[in-house]
């Protein structure tokens, strides 16, 4: 006989008022358990009323999860969702796992209320229990469907860093990076980007040590070991995404040795040959890009000197057109220097003011990248004045923003800065400093001498050292097409000057 919703009402007030003695009523809640057998009414009511007597009666808990779990999967998408949104209500004790691979499961709903009432649900049975969930989510993702392993993962990548820290254990973490070990042994590219996100954002790891760890992560997936495939796009394209990941790891306690070396030994040799995963990606610049980022932070290498050799090479065949600049500046260094504070003075006065949309224009685009470029050749040249040559020189790669150091305090923006009102103070950009004008003076006496009188040995060095740096931090750029013609502006100015 089907179950009315007289009968599930007049079960309801049976236990309602039994307080104490609930589990003398076991029939009553096995009426209410029935309620997933009836009408669209039935059910609803069913969905609200197994929850809220399931802790009192264990013998029948098995039977009351499945009946909500029938109820989760009706056809009727309101039901689906007011079964989903008390599914928290049976996360109790060894039933965590459980509950939390069936809203794993569910996450593969294409309704959008519905796949937010399982995402709020799964956040709810967090906080009770975090290694239980976790433990019903990799269960999942190693061995559930596809769409459910994909959309688990997704989750992860969004959802766990927004959990708070009583939450997310050092107990918790570690248990999320080992069972993430366990999925990236057999990844896509996607979803290695997104597992290296939930990693890389665990508390845990954020010391020296932890991040060596994330790196020798990153270096198995990129395998290595073997020898790279230029002409297979999906080997080119897991090296890339493997770099790209590492990137951010790098510093001076957590070296990019093994990457610098491999891009040198396996990757530049290759480099004109090398197939893009992506059509309208510039194979050569990425590389290259890459490569200058990792180099600041490369340790001892074994092949150094080979190594530098093949860079050079590489580079010399991609950026001809720098050739010529090379030349006029190895043996005359102090009249570019000169050459170049006039260039800096003249776009720092030419972009004064300017915000917003004004900064979009294509001539105002060349003019911001031609002054990223003369400011770290300026900083370059302070190395390449002193006899021999330092080296010491930090600069900030063309192609990425300029990041305020720690710990520096912000100056007010001027007038001429900020296109606002309320300041007469003239802005520091407008002139370079005295001392820094005074340092670029054309050498004289015994100093300026010896500039023309390298042997071939230091010529040969000093070459390399401007066109690495040069190209690494120019021609490289993103916007590579607005940049050779700063280059061009440069060389004018610098041929204006000697003339």
């Amino acid at each position: 006989m089907a179950v009315t919703i007289e009968d599930l009402y007049r079960s309801y007030g049976i236990l309602a008022d039994a307080k104490d003695n609930l589990c003398q009523h076991k029939d009553a809640y096995q009426v209410i358990l029935n309620g997933v057998k009836g009408g669209a009414k039935e059910k609803r009511l069913a969905a609200q009323f197994i929850p809220k007597f399931f802790s009192s009666f264990p013998e029948l808990a098995d039977a009351a999860i499945n009946a909500q779990l029938d109820l989760c999967e009706d056809e009727d998408v309101s039901i689906r969702r007011q079964a989903i949104k008390e599914l928290p209500r049976f996360a109790t004790g060894d039933n965590i796992l459980r509950v939390a691979d069936i809203l794993t499961q569910l996450l593969q709903t294409d309704d959008t209320a519905e796949f937010n009432q399982v995402t709020a649900a799964l956040i709810s049975i967090f906080k009770m229990d975090a290694k239980g969930t976790l433990g019903g989510l990799f269960s999942q993702i190693l061995h559930g469907e596809d769409i459910v392993r994909e959309r688990a993962i997704k989750f992860l990548s969004t959802k766990l860093k927004t959990l708070p820290e009583d939450v997310m254990s050092k107990e918790v973490e570690d248990y999320v990076f080992a069972e993430t070990k366990k999925v990236l042994e057999d990844v896509t590219g996607e979803e290695f980007v997104l597992l290296m996100r939930v990693v890389s954002g665990l508390h845990v790891l954020q010391t020296v040590n932890g991040r060596q760890q994330l790196v020798e992560l990153v270096v198995e997936q990129a395998d290595l070991e073997q020898a790279l495939n230029p002409s297979e796009p999906d080997a080119v394209d897991r090296l890339l995404q493997c770099t790209r990941q590492a990137l951010p790891l790098f510093s001076k306690n957590v070296h990019s040795t093994r990457f610098v070396t491999y891009f040198c030994e396996h990757v530049l040799p290759n480099l004109s040959t090398l197939t893009s995963p992506v059509a309208e990606l510039d194979i050569q610049l990425e590389v290259l890009k890459l490569l200058a980022e990792m180099s600041p932070f490369c340790g001892d290498m074994e092949k150094l000197e080979a190594n530098l050799s093949m860079m050079f090479t590489k580079l010399m065949s991609v950026a001809t057109h720098l050739v010529l600049l090379l030349l006029l500046v190895l043996n005359r260094l102090q009249y570019f220097a000169r050459g170049l504070q006039v260039y800096i003075r003249q776009l720092r006065v030419a972009l004064q003011g300017k915000t917003g949309d004004a900064l979009k224009t294509e001539e105002n685009k060349i003019k911001v990248v031609a002054l990223k470029i003369t400011n770290n050749i300026n900083v370059l040249i302070k190395d390449l004045f002193h006899n021999p040559p330092s080296y010491k020189s930090t600069v900030t790669l063309s192609w990425k923003p300029v990041q305020k150091p720690e710990g520096v305090a912000t100056k007010r923006p001027s007038t001429e800065d900020t296109g606002s009102g309320g300041s007469t103070k003239k802005p520091v950009v407008s002139l370079p400093r005295r001392d820094a004008r005074q340092i670029y003076n054309p050498p004289s006496g015994k100093y300026s001498a010896s500039i023309g009188n390298f042997t071939y040995g230091e010529k040969d060095s000093v070459a390399r050292f401007i066109f690495l740096c040069f190209l690494t931090l120019f021609s490289l750029n993103s916007y590579h097409l607005l940049t050779l013609k700063a280059h061009q502006g440069i060389l004018n100015i610098f041929i204006s000057n000697r003339m």
